[in-house]
């Protein structure tokens, strides 16, 4: 039942995207929205992303130094270990984690929102094909800001090692050399690539949800709780599969 009812999900998924990744009716509107979105789901997104980076970045430098108490490694571990934390795993995975909470929710709202007000229904009586006009556009926008979002990430978490260094855990010096020390700029691409599969999963699945909302109020906030759910699933599954794949 379960396998029926996920294979009937995924290709009415499938048949949503093929609607989705069509020439838009009005290019001159989509470049409008596209850049909306953009400031929308990217730009409003950097302080969450600053803040919640500089004090993971601060958590991973402190419990790095308290793992790593040994006389046997040298200090600089705790750098090194907090750089390779921050691009391997935070700054695109978990980091897009959070992203699915926050612009997931948002667009599932927004378009469900949007379905229950019958708000598509007329932009389909207009002949506007309405998967194509609400949603590429934030897919597009996201997919495009998610580097840098992600570089914010990789940087504001540093930011916060080297804050914590300050206060005397260990030398800012040493921290820095750590930084430096055996860096792989494999690694930064290796989570930027990442990143850009998650966003799709993040906006895709999220108007998925809100696009096939029926009924009112209630469902609305249904079908946002589980585009969530699914979206972190999914961006799981892909950080698996992506890390076999890009680090073999």
């Amino acid at each position: 039942m379960f396998l029926t009812s996920s294979l009937q999900t995924f290709g009415k998924y499938a048949l949503f995207m093929s609607k989705v990744f069509t020439k838009p009716d009005r290019l001159k509107e989509s470049l409008k929205r596209y850049i909306q979105e953009i400031s929308k789901l990217g730009i409003d997104s950097i302080p969450l992303v600053i803040v919640i980076s500089i004090f993971i970045g601060a958590v991973c430098a402190i419990q790095m130094q308290i793992n790593f108490a040994n006389p046997l490694l040298p200090s600089y571990t705790v750098g090194l270990a907090t750089r390779d934390i921050l691009l391997l795993e935070f700054s695109s995975s978990i980091l897009c984690l959070i992203l699915a909470g926050k612009v997931g929710s948002n667009i599932a709202s927004e378009i469900g929102t949007m379905r229950v007000t019958e708000q598509i229904d007329a932009l389909e009586i207009m002949g506007i094909n309405s998967c194509n006009f609400l949603v590429l556009p934030k897919i597009t926008a996201l997919l495009t800001f998610i580097p840098i979002l992600t570089i914010f990430s990789m940087c504001s978490g540093l930011i916060g090692g080297y804050l914590v260094a300050l206060m005397g855990i260990i030398p800012p010096a040493t921290y820095i050399y750590g930084i430096q020390t055996f860096f792989v700029e494999w690694y930064v691409w290796y989570a930027i690539i990442k990143s850009l599969f998650f966003s799709v999963v993040i906006t895709s699945v999220a108007s998925f949800y809100g696009y096939y909302v029926k009924g009112g109020a209630l469902e609305v906030g249904k079908a946002s709780t589980n585009s969530v759910v699914a979206s972190s699933v999914i961006i799981l599954l892909l950080d698996v599969l992506l890390t076999k794949l890009l680090l073999q």
